[in-house]
């Protein structure tokens, strides 16, 4: 097996578990921007959220989707919007968003990079607000590479994330690490050339994730052994 020099992390689902992070919020935000309780409802339909049990459903488009296209999902039902001012709500309301942390991640991140990893974070949502929970985290220093939908490096599941952190540290594809929860971070994986973890810190479960993954884990705690730290 070729030696790991370099790992990047999805955030949503990865770095920080997702049902714990956005479940809440999601309705909360819902009901904020509805006119009504029955608006909500519909809007929460929309996006792939179960609004009575408080819960996305496995295919919503929040959970690897960007937030232009939940902005899209959105759109028939609040008309008044202009598509870039509802993006706009989306990152700063999900920049205020308070993160549950997968696992420790001061000590595992900072483990990581003691052992010679070069460490970043491709996410499909937006630079602005996936730097700010890096920073609520306390983490934004133990990473080389952060890049959001907006970056300049497009979405998951291209590879276009990855091959830019590549390039920036120096480190071949062969030589790196996908670490996701989706199927989107999996297929990213693939496509730049690197191998694939999966975690199910997300809302996939490891029957979806296996077959695209070198490995499952239950969640990033786990990879330092995976690794042989």
């Amino acid at each position: 097996m070729t030696r790991i020099e370099a790992v990047i992390f999805d955030k949503d689902g990865t770095l920080f578990d997702f049902a714990s992070t956005w479940e809440a919020w999601a309705l909360a935000f819902l009901r904020r921007l509805g006119r009504d309780e029955a608006h909500a409802r519909e809007m929460a339909a929309a996006v792939g959220f179960d609004y009575e049990a408080q819960v996305f459903h496995s295919d919503s488009i929040v959970i690897a989707g960007m937030p232009s296209e939940i902005a899209e999902a959105l759109a028939a039902h609040l008309p008044e919007w202009e598509q870039g001012a509802l993006v706009d709500l989306l990152n700063e309301e999900a920049g205020n968003a308070p993160q549950a942390e997968a696992a420790p991640l001061v000590p595992l991140l900072s483990g990581l990079r003691a052992a010679g990893l070069k460490l970043g974070v491709a996410t499909n949502d937006a630079e602005a607000p996936a730097l700010a929970h890096l920073a609520s985290a306390g983490v934004t220093e133990l990473f080389d590479f952060v890049a959001g939908f907006d970056s300049g490096y497009g979405g998951k599941p291209a590879p276009g994330q990855l091959l830019a952190f590549c390039q920036a540290v120096g480190v071949a594809p062969e030589a790196s690490i996908m670490v996701g929860d989706s199927t989107h971070d999996l297929h990213a994986g693939h496509a730049a050339g690197m191998r694939t973890v999966a975690v199910l810190t997300g809302m996939a479960d490891e029957a979806t994730l296996a077959p695209l993954a070198d490995v499952v884990l239950p969640d990033i705690g786990h990879l330092p052994e995976w690794l042989g730290l």
